[in-house]
């Protein structure tokens, strides 16, 4: 008897514990906010079912679980239709650090022999960014180089910014025998520069976004945080063709490097964002087109626009084999490969360089390509526009 109860209750409790379970997910996942066009009739979300609005006021929607009752509201915020120029021409990047990176340690050679890097000694990290020493900002090797040299103390304080946070460390310096100088026993880099794919140009605002995932240090892997940069005209000499376990490369020059064509503003984690000096239209693309919100995207197939010779871009056959369902930007939104044979013969699919070309599906931008799988040349990721637009602040 004792048992046939204990079945009844588990019968009974298991189907609650799940609706529980399920309505709390749906809770947690629901968006804060749903973007839609103005002359949208209707709502369409992955996330959950919305009752319509045609105010061009925020309104609420509510998140109902099975048609039963409302768990969570959500904005919804309409949107006026977003045209771009889509990119697709190579752009060259010079971008100079906020204070300098710290990408490596050195021991130093003193009077009493070879001495551990001062840095260690006081707990400075790799990755770490000096901004000032001695309460005085350096943007510079160089400058680094002076305040420690120059000044009379044995030791020095260095402001550090580490992951978001500053951190403040006190560090001796010693007397190297090779120069004479005084040093803490650090490697850093204070600048980058490279080629790579404009994404888009709006030219209401100036504001362009390119690549499509962030510049990080390569010996650190962390994001550069830049305190300025410039955008070059830029134009495409060679194709380093990718194989497999090998990636390719697009070997470019710049043009005019002491005429910017743009200043870069953000690196983000989808992309470089800035204002441009002159108009980035393309001849391919004459006119603006539409964007398409990532719940527009769809598998299948769509097309690239870069360029693999000169400064000129062209379009390229691609599929679109997988979408992510992301409620964060992230640079890899969706799965794509190559199916253009003179894009394959010519590259061997993507190759470094070609981030940041515009994807288009159905005359509209829908994302850009970011990244490469090292085993198969002919397939990568893509970050959705949406992400992009957002981190350039037209959304």
């Amino acid at each position: 008897m004792k048992n046939k109860k204990l079945s009844i209750i588990y019968c009974i409790l298991t189907p609650v514990i799940l609706v529980v379970f399920l309505a709390y997910n749906k809770y947690v996942s629901t968006p804060k906010s749903v973007l839609i066009k103005r002359d949208s009739s209707k709502i369409i979300t992955s996330k959950a079912s919305l009752k319509n609005t045609t105010s061009n006021q925020k309104s609420k929607g509510t998140m109902g679980m099975f048609g039963i009752s409302s768990v969570k509201s959500a904005s919804i915020k309409p949107q006026s239709k977003i045209q771009v120029y889509p990119g697709g021409q190579p752009i060259g990047i010079k971008l100079h650090t906020k204070g300098v990176l710290i990408v490596g340690f050195s021991d130093i050679e003193s009077s009493g022999g070879k001495i551990q890097s001062p840095a260690v000694s006081a707990g400075i990290q790799i990755g770490d960014s000096i901004i000032k020493v001695n309460e005085k900002e350096i943007n510079t090797a160089d400058e680094l180089g002076e305040k420690v040299n120059n000044n009379s103390n044995e030791k020095v304080e260095l402001t550090l910014t580490r992951k978001g946070k500053i951190v403040k460390k006190v560090v001796s310096k010693v007397k190297c025998n090779r120069d004479e100088n005084y040093k803490i026993g650090l490697w850093v880099r204070d600048s980058t520069a490279g080629v790579g794919t404009l994404t888009f140009y709006s030219d209401k605002s100036k504001i362009f976004g390119a690549l499509g995932h962030p510049i990080t240090d390569v010996d650190t892997g962390d994001i550069i945080n830049i305190s300025r940069g410039n955008l070059i005209d830029s134009s495409i000499v060679s194709v380093n063709k990718g194989i497999k376990g090998n990636p390719g490369e697009l070997r470019g020059i710049f043009i005019n490097e002491e005429k910017p064509i743009g200043v870069v503003k953000d690196n983000t984690i989808c992309g470089l964002f800035g204002q441009s000096y002159n108009k980035f239209i393309n001849t391919e693309y004459s006119k603006p087109i539409d964007v398409a919100m990532r719940n527009e995207v769809k598998t299948g197939p769509a097309k690239i626009l870069t360029t693999i010779d000169g400064n000129k871009p062209k379009l390229y056959s691609i599929n679109i084999e997988k979408l992510f369902d992301q409620s964060n930007p992230n640079p890899k939104s969706m799965l794509i490969k190559i199916t253009d044979t003179e894009l394959l013969d010519k590259t061997g699919g993507i190759v470094q360089g070609m981030s940041g070309s515009p994807i288009i599906q159905n005359n509209k931008v829908v994302g850009a390509v970011t990244h490469v799988l090292i085993n198969k040349p002919d397939t990568g990721y893509g970050v959705y526009i949406e992400w992009m637009l957002k981190a350039a602040g037209l959304l």
